[in-house]
């Protein structure tokens, strides 16, 4: 067996994908940095991150099934499933052998069928997030959000975020990751922080405006004066919005 590791990113990953092909390894198994440390006596070897070479794997996969595909590529790896890498290594590996087929349809193939359900998974979990993310206002005039989403979707949600929200700064970020996006009225940029979490849990005037406090309490009140506990069917409700969700929601918090 052959042990590639690469950098964590997807453009590492083709990186590898791309150099398995070049160098025709023998049973090649790709692995991250991060899960490499884990196994301090295992050699491998180690992928430098090439774009040029990344675009290459990813013009062929084009070619070779379409722009879905590799969508359907892009967010079984944003799953961040332990080896998901060699699943979709696989699914290369067969469309390349079969390029006249549509390989993304032969779910008969496990890593196909494999791909297909992550990629459904992250899917909805991309969706959730651009419904259930819910911006407090800065004293500094931004737009601030705060997600701890299943699957790495940051990336995949800006584009609505963007669309929708033209005119405000604004700036979303994953706290299991560790990183963010920030949008300043022309451009957006992927960015890292050293949060305090215990300020931005709190809702207190040092972080937040009085505005957005004011609204915040008076969304609550509206929403529990609006709710008819006759009729609640908390079951309904959770199954339409999940309480791993409530964290987001202005409506669910207590002041």
């Amino acid at each position: 067996m052959t042990l590639l590791s690469y950098d964590n990113t997807f453009e590492g990953f083709l990186t590898a994908v791309f150099e398995i092909f070049e160098y025709k390894y023998v049973q090649p198994k790709i692995i991250k940095y991060t899960d490499l440390q884990q196994n301090l006596f295992i050699d491998s070897i180690e992928i430098i991150t090439n774009i040029e070479k990344s675009d290459r794997v990813i013009k062929r996969l084009n070619e070779q099934i379409g722009a879905d595909g590799v969508r359907c590529l892009i967010y079984a790896f944003l799953s961040e499933k332990q080896d998901v890498e060699n699943s979709i290594l696989k699914v290369i590996e067969y469309a390349v052998k079969n390029p006249s087929q549509n390989v993304m349809k032969n779910f008969s193939n496990e890593a196909v069928l494999q791909i297909s359900k992550l990629t459904k998974s992250v899917g909805r979990e991309k969706h959730r997030m651009e419904a259930f993310i819910r911006f407090e206002l800065l004293k500094d005039g931004i737009y601030f959000a705060k997600i701890e989403p299943d699957f790495d979707v940051l990336t995949l949600i800006i584009r609505h975020f963007k669309n929708r929200y033209q005119d405000q700064k604004w700036l979303i970020y994953d706290l299991r990751r560790k990183y963010g996006v920030f949008y300043d009225l022309f451009k957006t940029e992927i960015v890292s922080l050293d949060l305090d979490l215990k300020l931005l849990e709190a809702n207190n005037n040092e972080v937040f405006s009085d505005s957005e406090i004011e609204y915040q309490k008076l969304w609550s009140e509206y929403f529990d004066h609006t709710n008819i506990k006759e009729r609640k069917n908390t079951k309904l409700h959770t199954q339409h919005v999940p309480k791993r969700y409530w964290k987001y929601l202005t409506e669910k918090k207590i002041f």
